[in-house]
């Protein structure tokens, strides 16, 4: 694979990735029980955004950083404002976390992380950053073939994040069949797939794949109108949601539509389906 993601760690994208991922996190502490999280596609999990890779394109500025310098953000982005900082003990914003280590932040005795990587490179910085031990396992090993390998944890409750690249191909036909795959086997699971908004005709194909899914919710951010080969908007697909994300999610996009935005047509929307029906609507432009 040639993608490396210190180009664009705390870009816009990121920015939506990570604030959703806080908040599942703090869902998933608030009760006493223990949790396991599969990253599929970890990445190094921590980026130093004075890098020559990260100033070359210095995408961070068009997202993190215009987070952290409002004085009044949405009190649902606390978790995700915290975690930038925990990453940074002595100020500023030198380093941003990638989810692995927002997944290790939030671990408490008993829960447990798994991380798949195929890159060498960054399989060896994400051990550097990270570690390994009984509680957490970093695996060279196709994130998809994981969900089949390592569903369902014995914690019995948990997330699986899969965040794959999109440098091939069918992507969506992949994360349509690992999906299917993964609630197979752990129909109770939080599924958090992240895409970026291109290829519409591949997006309406997983959609239709995933019809049948019971409870979702299909998020939105956009910086900008479409312009050709550029990524000006990601998106989130979160199966079996846990309750008050798509509240918390509502009350931080508009903000981070108005504060992200680049260009007209920025936006976001947030569609909630129970039960396949269409229970929650809402969309907005900045």
């Amino acid at each position: 694979m040639n993608y490396r993601h210190a180009f664009h760690a705390g870009n816009h994208c990121d920015v939506l990735k990570h604030a959703a991922l806080c908040l599942i996190l703090e869902r998933l502490k608030a009760k006493d029980k223990p949790f396991a999280v599969l990253d599929t596609h970890a990445g190094r999990g921590l980026y130093e955004l004075v890098s020559e890779a990260a100033l070359k394109t210095a995408e961070h500025k068009g997202g993190v950083a215009r987070v952290l310098a409002d004085s009044a953000p949405p009190a649902s982005l606390a978790p995700y404002i915290e975690a930038v900082a925990r990453a940074n003990p002595f100020g500023g914003l030198r380093w941003y976390p990638g989810s692995p280590m927002i997944v290790i932040e939030a671990l408490r005795p008993g829960d447990s992380a798994k991380f798949c990587e195929l890159n060498p490179e960054e399989r060896a910085a994400l051990e550097t950053a990270v570690g390994s031990d009984g509680q957490v396992k970093i695996f060279d090993r196709d994130g998809y073939q994981a969900v089949r390998a390592f569903l369902p944890p014995i914690e019995r409750r948990g997330l699986v994040l899969i965040d794959p690249p999109f440098e091939k191909p069918g992507e969506y036909l992949r994360l349509a069949e690992a999906l299917a795959e993964g609630l197979k086997r752990w129909a109770t699971g939080i599924f958090m797939i992240w895409r970026p908004v291109k290829d519409a005709p591949g997006w309406l194909g997983f959609l239709r794949a995933a019809e049948g899914i019971s409870d979702t919710l299909n998020v939105e951010l956009n910086i900008r109108g479409p312009v050709e080969g550029k990524l000006t908007g990601s998106g989130l697909y979160i199966v079996n949601p846990p309750f008050g994300l798509s509240a918390s999610l509502t009350a931080a996009l508009p903000w981070l539509a108005e504060r992200l935005a680049i260009g007209p047509g920025a936006g976001w929307l947030l569609q909630e389906r129970e039960r396949a029906v269409v229970i929650r609507e809402a969309s907005g432009k900045a």
